[in-house]
């Protein structure tokens, strides 16, 4: 049975909001280093950011019915995660259906698949990151899942995730842990703002991440080169 689920909860876009501002390697690392898609999910054009909430769809290889299912079931503020029950690099999204989600909000597409129309997605300002750049097309044959729990690069996404993207890749959030995360995001940009400080001031990483004790007991030795030749 295909399955469309309407109006499923959603994390805050105040929360989503929070995370862009963030950036996928912060709130990778301060989620204990969990969450992050597979990087060969890349950006179709640089320098763009999203968080949204996910609409997640369920898809059959070369086949984007389901995506057009999806529109529907979109709101603002949300991002579409798609993948396909078995690999394709067929071009499951481009302008046309861009053009359609952006008129309904919708922050970005997430791919396990392949686009097309970069060229007019760049001058759109939609943002995509997929596995694959393909012109290849699709058809509208067979039934898939919205609204459903689903693994796209290897990562579970849950309906109203949040999910965020940018030229370092792509990381979800469980939607229960996303105030959590940002806060310990919050606490990691903070102190790495202490190291910029120290390292604009000369000092050294060894030595304000106290490393030299740790390379030593891991058996590091140093020698000047006159000492090396002997």
């Amino acid at each position: 049975m295909s399955l469309v689920v309407r109006n499923p909860p959603r994390a805050p876009l105040a929360h989503a909001d929070a995370l862009a501002a963030l950036g996928v390697a912060t709130v990778h690392e301060a989620q204990d280093r969990t969450g992050l898609l597979d990087p060969a999910l890349r950006p179709v054009y640089p320098g763009a950011r999203v968080c949204g909430t996910a609409v997640t769809v369920s898809v059959p290889p070369g086949d984007n019915w389901m995506i057009h299912v999806a529109v529907e079931q979109c709101r603002p503020g949300d991002l579409l995660v798609v993948a396909p029950t078995s690999a394709s690099a067929a071009g499951y999204v481009g302008e046309l259906l861009a053009t359609a989600l952006a008129a309904r909000g919708v922050r970005g597409i997430v791919i396990d698949a392949g686009c097309r129309d970069v060229a007019e997605l760049r001058a759109m300002g939609f943002p995509v990151w997929a596995r694959h750049v393909s012109a290849y097309g699709t058809v509208k044959e067979t039934l898939g899942d919205v609204n459903v729990p689903l693994v796209c690069a290897g990562r579970l996404v849950t309906p109203g995730d949040p999910v965020l993207a940018d030229d370092d890749g792509v990381v979800v959030v469980p939607r229960a842990r996303a105030r959590d995360v940002i806060d310990a995001s919050h606490a990691r940009e903070t102190k790495e703002e202490t190291s910029r400080a120290r390292y604009r001031a000369g000092a050294l990483s060894l030595d304000t991440g106290t490393m030299r004790e740790r390379l030593a007991a891991k058996g590091l030795t140093y020698r000047d080169h006159a000492e090396a030749e002997d």
